[in-house]
């Protein structure tokens, strides 16, 4: 994860069970932008990626200003760069860019470079839950024996994505029969909170997925996106997706 210029000095530190990290501050950001307390929680962990991805290139001060005047009119005609920290795949959409990387490779080989060099610089959890058929039911034994004909139908699919889980750097499968993406991703992805043990930098949970369900894990408060499979190959290989500061939509429950 590169560091960013951090022009507005919002970088601070924390001591944890002994062990010091960074993190960037939208307190101290306040300085620079003005109140941030009533700015939407899912803004707040966009304006904190782009205090920390800051490079007068995909992302410049100007881009967090207009996160931060957002309040003004609720709304924004702003582009800004969003680099979300992980990247959930599942095995239809997942396939493709196995086969996208290995191909990546062999043209390194031929160029008579490193393949090895060719990984995903985003990390990748891939979740084969999309060929998942029920064919037994109200039967002791019915989880088996779907199973069973799940990886007799997908045989050569799953052999191939556990070459690749065993081929590339940051690439993850989690195993059929496991559980369906949403559930995996709320039970066992999420994090909530990434450290970066390079940098030591400490820094929210973002992901976008291409599963229909991703959005759940938001009830986690880790900002998560739903993409199609060429944005989520994109990020997958290290590229901001390019979007419009969102529109937040609030609503409010009352009564019983």
């Amino acid at each position: 994860m590169s560091q960013g210029n951090d022009t507005l000095k919002t970088k601070r530190s924390l001591s944890v069970g002994g062990k010091s990290y960074d993190y960037f501050s939208l307190k101290a950001a306040e300085d620079t932008l003005g109140d941030l307390s009533k700015l939407p929680l899912s803004l707040r962990v966009l304006l904190e990626n782009l205090l920390r991805s800051e490079d007068d290139r995909s992302v410049t001060v100007d881009d967090i200003k207009a996160v931060g005047q957002w309040l003004k009119d609720r709304h924004s005609d702003r582009e800004i760069a969003f680099r979300p920290t992980r990247v959930l795949m599942q095995d239809f959409t997942g396939v493709p860019a196995v086969v996208d990387l290995a191909a990546m490779r062999d043209a390194m080989l031929s160029l008579g470079g490193d393949p090895q060099k060719i990984n995903p610089l985003t990390p990748v959890d891939l979740v084969i839950d999309h060929s998942v058929m029920v064919d037994f039911y109200a039967r002791p034994d019915a989880l088996a024996k779907n199973t069973e004909l799940e990886f007799e139908r997908n045989g050569e699919r799953y052999a191939f994505l556990r070459w690749g889980q065993t081929a590339f750097n940051n690439f993850r499968v989690v195993p059929p029969g496991t559980g369906i993406c949403h559930q995996v991703n709320c039970e066992y992805l999420a994090k909530v909170v990434w450290v970066d043990e390079k940098s030591g930098t400490v820094y929210p949970d973002s992901l976008v997925g291409t599963d229909s369900h991703t959005t759940m894990v938001n009830g986690l408060s880790v900002l998560g996106w739903g993409v199609g499979g060429i944005e989520a190959e994109a990020v997958m290989l290290g590229q901001p997706i390019s979007m419009l500061i969102p529109e937040v939509i609030g609503f409010k429950l009352s009564g019983s």
